[in-house]
């Protein structure tokens, strides 16, 4: 299971040219489920990311939470962070877990986050998405379970 997450200062996700979410400061959540990740590894990525103190507070230290901030997630299901590029240029999707499974995953993962008071907004799963964001910093960060 893997996030990559990036502080943004407000991100639009489009499917066919319409827009279907949209936050302004807070944080995009590019999420991955990959083979044999258990409901275990949701539960760490529900508590972590509500307390990352990756936000600027009044003396430009990071040490706010998205809670402290009042700020928004964009949670995107990202399968492609399941690439391997180990045998050639091509990436190798092999650790991407089923469809069907991942997408189940997302949701319960959206709704560990609500529950743990986030607002959170969503992509559409399996589909084309165009997203546009406002980086700030830029400040990226990855985790794994």
């Amino acid at each position: 299971m893997k996030a990559v997450i990036q502080v943004v200062n407000g991100a639009t996700l489009k499917v066919d040219g319409e827009i279907i979410s949209q936050i302004k400061k807070g944080l995009v959540v590019f999420f991955c489920v990959e083979k044999g990740d258990t409901e275990d590894k949701l539960e760490y990525f529900a508590k972590k990311i509500p307390l990352l103190r990756i936000f600027q507070d009044e003396n430009g230290k990071t040490n706010l939470s998205i809670m402290d901030v009042g700020g928004e997630v964009l949670l995107v299901s990202q399968f492609t962070l399941a690439g391997r590029l180990k045998h050639s240029n091509r990436p190798d999707f092999f650790y991407a877990e089923e469809p069907q499974i991942a997408k189940d995953m997302y949701e319960k993962l959206a709704q560990m986050l609500k529950d743990n008071g986030v607002v959170i907004k969503l992509g559409v799963f399996g589909v084309d998405m165009k997203i546009t964001q406002e980086n700030d910093g830029p400040f990226t960060i990855i985790i794994e379970k």
